[in-house]
């Protein structure tokens, strides 16, 4: 019973950090003529309410485009749609075709920020809680601990409850769909994935994960019985899914087409903004947009992504297992993350959830990671005026890390997943020693880059002829972070030498 009070308690405390940050600025505060990310939302309340659905994704004198059109898969539209219609029983102003565009006001940002909470409440917060009960091999305490510094997490209470999005939907979607497939409620889990993926298009980041470990279960079960029964039965459900969130866009061809390309909107460029990936980082020395042609950006972000993938991918086919599946979920993510086309900064979010999955198992290195997410969003989030709330919830989160998991103590070649690795190098090179000192002075290094990169930024005027200078090196040196990780996850992923022996656990 006390385990259930210190979940409650954990799942409490939570709650308390976002709606503290929540009272703080959100993205185009009294910013005309656009606003920003809480007016997109807004407006897309306007536009789902007050329009047919077949003109929700068209053009037209009721619904410029321009003006912050609707980009999401039909699942965001609904949940447009029935927050306007909450919202038209308190104030029809908000909602009100064109005289509401730039509404702001202290009721209708309570009554937004509250749609995010309760969204929270009814999808992320519970299968956090569920997937840290549901982890083996720890106690009681350590689930708990696990449960609190994922609710604690900076990076998505900042852009959530500070910025204004609704990134807990698809994520919280995402993961009860990590909790089924891991549990072998296969179907319930991919049901819950195709929820995520026509939530937010950018769920296709851990799509590969999912596809070749339930892939890797078929073949396990062999493809002439139970598993061709199963493909069977997973095609069908991702396809009955799919079709039932589509279905008012599948009447004509012309509408279904339109809604793709506002998905994927390929000519928007290789990036924008300053994010921390490749490319942006790359540009700094060799401008790739002006050089090459559209077409050929395209190409080679698709091969730089595809190769990168692919080797994790390919070993949890083999090998699926719970754990392979996590940690390729980190992996691939990542790569879509740094090499993929047209990708945001807030896109980090994708790859620290399943990070925040492996928290139990590898807390010092996920603890950074998830510390330099939040840290390669600083220009956002000080665009939006939210210094002091990052500064306090990202000092929060790291000091409950550093006191539930230990994280100091926790540097070892075992516990850094890497002893697999070590001793393989260790028969060329006898004096491979080293890599937990190296690493814990990496981390040093680190923290005292982002500090004194982060007062900068904050204290310092960037040289006229150079406005973007902080910006650019917050992305440049948060790009060389995930670069690493990416290279560690990749090692723990390939020498694993447990998947085998986790596979009776999916059988």
């Amino acid at each position: 019973m006390e385990k259930w009070y210190l979940m409650t308690a954990a799942v409490l405390l939570g709650l308390t950090v976002r709606w503290t940050v929540s009272l703080n600025s959100y993205s185009g505060a009294g910013k005309p003529p656009m606003f920003g990310d809480y007016e997109a939302q807004r407006h897309w309340q306007e536009i789902t309410f007050n329009l047919p659905i077949k003109q929700w994704y068209f053009n037209s004198s009721d619904n410029n485009l321009q003006y912050w059109g609707l980009d999401y898969p039909p699942l965001t539209a609904y949940h447009s749609f029935l927050c306007a219609y909450v919202a038209k029983f308190i104030n029809p102003d908000w909602i009100a075709l064109h005289t509401s565009r730039g509404y702001e006001s202290q009721a209708h940002k309570l009554f937004m920020r509250a749609t995010v909470l309760i969204a929270d409440l009814l999808i992320y917060i519970p299968a956090v809680v569920l997937y840290c009960c549901c982890l083996k091999e720890i106690s009681t305490k350590k689930k708990i601990a696990s449960a609190l510094c994922i609710l604690l997490y900076p990076g998505l209470i900042l852009i959530d409850y500070g910025h204004f999005q609704y990134n807990s939907v698809s994520l919280g979607f995402a993961l009860w769909g990590v909790l089924g497939v891991s549990y072998d409620w296969d179907l319930l889990g991919s049901l819950a994935f195709c929820l995520a993926i026509n939530y937010k298009q950018m769920e296709l980041y851990h799509s590969l994960p999912f596809f070749c470990f339930l892939l890797g279960k078929c073949f396990k079960k062999g493809l002439k019985g139970k598993g061709l029964v199963l493909l069977i039965k997973l095609a069908c459900t991702v396809v009955a899914s799919f079709v039932l969130c589509w279905l008012p866009f599948f009447t004509e061809r012309e509408q279904t087409l339109q809604v793709l390309r506002r998905l994927f909107p390929v000519d928007r460029g290789l990036f924008e903004d300053k994010v921390a990936n490749i490319w942006c980082s790359f540009s700094v020395f060799l401008k790739i947009r002006d050089i090459l042609p559209h077409h050929i950006q395209i190409m080679i972000s698709f091969c730089f992504t595809f190769l990168s993938l692919l080797p994790a991918c390919i070993k949890l086919t083999l090998h699926p297992s719970p754990k392979g599946f996590r940690f390729t979920l980190v992996s691939c993510a990542l790569s879509f993350f740094l090499f993929s086309f047209q990708v945001h900064e807030k896109s980090i979010l994708l790859v620290s959830l399943p990070v925040c999955l492996v928290l139990s198992e590898i807390p010092f290195m996920s603890t950074w990671f998830l510390l330099v997410s939040t840290f390669s969003m600083l220009p956002l989030l000080l665009k939006d005026e939210l210094l002091m709330p990052s500064v306090v919830t990202v000092m929060a989160f790291f000091i409950a890390c550093a006191t539930s998991f230990s994280i100091f103590e926790k540097t070892s070649e075992e516990e850094l997943q890497l002893k697999c690795f070590s001793t393989s190098v260790r028969k060329y090179f006898t004096c491979f020693t080293f890599l937990p000192r190296i690493i814990q002075h990496l981390f040093l290094l680190s923290v005292i880059t982002m500090i004194l990169l982060t007062m900068m930024t904050v204290t310092l005027d960037p040289p006229q002829k150079l406005p973007d200078l902080f910006s650019v090196l917050v992305c440049f040196v948060s790009c060389l972070h995930f670069l690493f990780f990416l290279v560690y996850f990749n090692i723990i992923i390939m020498w694993d030498s447990k998947n085998g022996r986790s596979q009776k656990k999916i059988n």
